[in-house]
C-alpha cells in the first residue's frame, strides 16, 4: 500500500509529534506567567534582590504584589509582600510558603505606594512609589 499525502501520523509518530509540540508551548510561556495570574492589571515594577523579586500590577486605582522566590524549588521558607498606600496602614501577608506570598491588594487610587517583600533573608523595599 503506498502513502498518502496529507495523512494523519498514527502511533509513535503522532506521540512524538505531539510531545514537541507540548514542549514547544511550555518552552515559550513568559516567565511573569503566575505574577500576571495571581494579580490583576499590568504589571507596572519589579523590585528585585538577592533571594527573590516582587511584582507590583497596577488596575483601576488598586495596587496588587506578590513575592516570589529566585529559586522554585518546593521547600517551605518565610516569605512575605507588603503594600501600603499613602495615608492608611500597610495590607501584608507573612509566613512560611512554597511558591509566593500574596497577592496584597489595596486601593491607592492616585496615591503613593510602599512595596516591600522578603524571601529567607533577603528583603526589598520600594520607598514611595507609582505617585
Amino acid at each position: 500500500m503506498s502513502s498518502v499525502r496529507g495523512a494523519v501520523p498514527r502511533g509513535p509518530a503522532l506521540c512524538l509529534a505531539l510531545l514537541a509540540a507540548v514542549g514547544t508551548l511550555t518552552a515559550a510561556a513568559p516567565p511573569t506567567a503566575v505574577p500576571s495570574a495571581l494579580c490583576a492589571g499590568r504589571e507596572v515594577r519589579r523590585l528585585p534582590f538577592s533571594t527573590g523579586t516582587v511584582h507590583v500590577h497596577k488596575r483601576d486605582g488598586y495596587v496588587c504584589a506578590a513575592t516570589l522566590p529566585a529559586r522554585a524549588n518546593g521547600a517551605r521558607r518565610t516569605m512575605s509582600v507588603s503594600v501600603q498606600a499613602r495615608g492608611n496602614r500597610p495590607v501584608t501577608d507573612t509566613g512560611w510558603y512554597t511558591h509566593h506570598a500574596g497577592p496584597v491588594t489595596v486601593h491607592a487610587g492616585r496615591r503613593c505606594v510602599r512595596i516591600e517583600g522578603r524571601v529567607g533573608g533577603g528583603t526589598v523595599s520600594s520607598g514611595w512609589i507609582l505617585c
